[in-house]
């Protein structure tokens, strides 16, 4: 699979030293709360969003909608208020908060269509709005968007609301092509597997910003991910393997604990000092 680069997209955007607000009693000294970019960060995201699209199916499957959106809520808030009180990048806290949030992502954008019937084509474009204006407030409040200047409470919360709103959004989009255009979970695997080589092309040849960069491949590590793991996951019938969204979640757990298992012994991801 195509990467962006990953010295492409961890350059900071926007002046990072543009506006230096006082920490906000969140993270304390030292280096962000974010990993650094590398091409394992983009291993570990995409196997999340696989394992947080099959987990979401099979557990609104076996409890049903609303005590599966329960759970999901209540496994992204714990975890996220772990994070929050981290003072420093913890990876087995930071994934773990990733895997929630793709669990409960996909369960938004999928109550907002099948619950709620609104049209995958309209929640695309409602996420990216979000998206957009998340963004703008971002930027405006910190002179930055830069992935690796988490160090206050307040940039932290954009931050998680960004990163949620790119699950949502990259779940819709996901749907859209593999459901209503019609196109298939392979299929679509692979054309978002063409698509995240673009912001690393655009980048290296037609200075593309380091940024939008970064958040473009970040919405489609989401589809993505979610669009082979369905393939897997689903039915014969519906375009897939049959290997079931239970077994497929299960098998997707592994690498991902031994990837993060890895980082957290080897450090290879962690942020250096300020």
């Amino acid at each position: 699979m195509a990467q962006p680069s990953s010295e492409a997209l961890a350059r900071p955007v926007g002046g990072e030293g543009s506006r230096t607000p006082v920490p906000e009693g969140g993270p304390g000294p030292g280096g962000s709360k974010v990993p650094q970019v590398t091409a394992l960060f983009w291993a570990v995201k995409v196997l999340t969003t696989g394992m947080g699209e099959t987990a979401s199916d099979y557990l609104g499957r076996t409890l049903g909608p609303i005590p599966a959106g329960t759970l999901g809520l209540a496994g992204l808030v714990a975890l996220l208020v772990l994070q929050f009180r981290t003072t420093r990048y913890r990876p087995w806290v930071y994934w773990s908060a990733i895997v929630m949030v793709s669990v409960f992502g996909t369960m938004a954008a999928d109550v907002v269509h099948v619950m709620a019937g609104i049209p995958y084509m309209v929640s695309v474009i409602a996420f990216s709005l979000g998206l957009a204006a998340l963004l703008t407030a971002w930027y405006v409040s910190e002179g930055t968007l830069s992935i690796h200047s988490i160090r206050t409470r307040r940039r932290e919360t954009f931050y998680w609301a960004t990163v949620l709103t790119t699950f949502a959004l990259g779940t819709a989009v996901g749907d859209l092509t593999a459901g209503t255009l019609g196109w298939g979970y392979l299929p679509s695997g692979i054309l978002f597997t063409a698509l995240i080589a673009v912001p690393a092309l655009a980048g290296r040849f037609l200075g593309l910003n380091a940024v939008a960069a970064f958040w473009w491949a970040y919405v489609l590590t989401r589809p993505l991910g979610a669009s082979f793991a369905d393939w897997m996951g689903v039915s014969t019938t519906h375009g897939g393997l049959g290997w079931g969204t239970g077994p497929v979640t299960l098998a997707l757990i592994a690498p991902i604990a031994l990837l993060v298992g890895y980082l957290a012994l080897s450090h290879r991801d962690t942020p250096p000092e300020r």
